[in-house]
């Protein structure tokens, strides 16, 4: 690829530099040469040889207005406010017309947090500019930054009416739009500003992605495809039409989608567990698995890969191998309830009492509050003979549950268990009101109290009022 003029100038300008620093002889710049060279080294993160280069730079031009506002640049950056305020002052007097000056004295009320004031002196820099999506965007930073997302997004909006090429804007437009919930607009204005601009791959993309928010998934594809027409190698559009495609239940071809994103990148753990799962829908038990396997292998400590095939083991109920797995994933995420979840269920199948009940313990110890964990927890307590601490764990769960019938009857079954009478009829009272037909609780889980003859006639008692 031929350089041009322009960039063949810049990169001499920068080896003359770098060979003058190596031999200690100095040599000419002219100052826009030295602001260049001095902001490539800003560019670059290379502060020491920015300054550097900025201390020879104006020694030659000491006059120079450019070089002086590339000065107050690297003020800011060094939080030197006040310096930097001065020498603006000082150059203000020289060039008030200089919008350059209004965008570093902004920039500075920025950094104090007075993004109203900041907005104020942009203002003033718009009537000197020529460079408008410069300053639109500026003003539009601003505005996010006092969380103003409406005057944010107008300000983005007209930075790109100037020049629609600019990527950072259109992104801020639809974070924008997003922000505020709008959408509907957001897909408007795109379509908009597609039918400018129709080879922009980000703004295809970003009306996919705007589509899919909306649960359009054919119209998101649709969008998708554009994008990676114009760029066969985007690989955001790729992996998002993937994502599309299953919530269509269309397996083979969001599978097709994972597959060029592993094509055009680093294999990622997330394309090839979303593949393991659209194999398994298809039913290909054995490729499904074989990308799970795969899923683990690319990244050990992907939990989530690990509980892929912990439940792809579960729904083959095999149980045995399904805790293996499980327990892999609480070795990387031992505070997850779901995987707590799992831990008991799995556990509860093979009978390990004990261990399912302490893994519906660990569940709600970390938040889980589903009436489902409650029941079996309880459940369990009780067939371990564990009473006191299931009517204590009932009592935990009435707090979420106070008009839950389940709770209500176990409650009695464990009271008339403990022969504490005059709680368990409360308790069995509450039950038979909330649902009479359930009392056949009592005699799945308590056939010992089904049997009593005072319980009989209490059910029998209440049925007829």
């Amino acid at each position: 690829m031929q350089l041009s003029n322009e960039e063949e100038d810049y990169n001499l300008s920068l080896s003359k530099f770098e060979s003058m620093l190596k031999t200690n002889k100095v040599l000419f710049f002219d100052s826009e040469e030295f602001e260049e060279i001095i902001l490539h080294y800003l560019d670059m993160g290379k502060a020491a040889l920015a300054k550097k280069a900025l201390k020879l730079a104006l020694e030659q031009h000491p006059k120079s207005t450019g070089l002086k506002l590339v000065q107050v640049e690297m003020l800011v950056y060094d939080d030197k406010l006040e310096l930097a305020e001065k020498l603006l002052n000082e150059l203000f007097a020289i060039e008030p017309t200089n919008e350059e000056i209004y965008i570093q004295k902004a920039n500075i009320c920025s950094k104090r947090d007075q993004h109203e004031k900041a907005v104020e002196l942009l203002k003033i820099a718009l009537k000197y500019t020529d460079d408008y999506p410069d300053v639109y965007n500026l003003i539009g930073m601003e505005y996010l930054f006092m969380d103003n997302f409406e005057m944010a997004k107008e300000s983005f909006i007209k930075c790109l009416e100037e020049d629609l090429e600019d990527q950072s804007a259109l992104y801020n437009v639809v974070y924008c739009f997003e922000f505020l919930d709008q959408n509907q607009d957001a897909i408007s204005y795109l379509k908009k500003y597609i039918d400018k601009n129709p080879y922009s791959e980000i703004a295809w993309h970003q009306l996919g992605r705007l589509h899919y928010g909306v649960k359009e998934y054919e119209s998101a594809i649709r969008a998708f495809d554009y994008a990676t027409l114009i760029d066969d190698e985007f690989l955001g559009a790729f992996m998002e039409k993937a994502k599309a495609y299953e919530r269509l239940k269309k397996y083979a071809e969001a599978i097709e989608s994972y597959s060029r994103t592993i094509e055009l990148d680093d294999v990622t753990s997330y394309a090839l567990l979303r593949m393991g799962k659209c194999y398994e829908r298809l039913g290909n038990k054995a490729l499904a698995l074989k990308y799970f396997n795969q899923t683990v292998h690319e990244d050990p400590l992907l939990d989530k890969g690990w509980i892929a095939i912990t439940d792809f083991y579960v729904r083959q109920k095999n149980y045995q191998k399904a805790l293996f797995f499980v327990n892999k994933a609480l070795a990387i995420d031992n505070q997850n309830r779901l995987y707590w979840k799992r831990f008991a269920s799995i556990n509860k199948q093979m009978n390990f009492f004990e261990e399912a009940e302490f893994g519906y313990r660990k569940a709600v110890e970390f938040g889980e509050t589903g009436l489902e964990t409650w029941l079996f927890w309880v459940d369990i307590l009780q067939f371990l003979g564990e009473f006191e601490s299931a009517i204590q764990t009932l009592l935990q769960a009435s707090e979420y549950y106070p008009e839950e019938n389940e709770i209500e009857y176990r409650l009695a079954g464990l009271y008339f268990m403990l022969s504490d009478t005059t709680k368990a009829k409360f308790h069995l009272s509450n039950a038979l009101r909330l649902n009479f037909d359930n009392y056949i609780i009592l005699e799945d889980l308590f056939p010992v109290v089904w049997t009593k003859k005072m319980v009989q006639n209490y059910i029998a008692k209440y049925k007829k009022q």
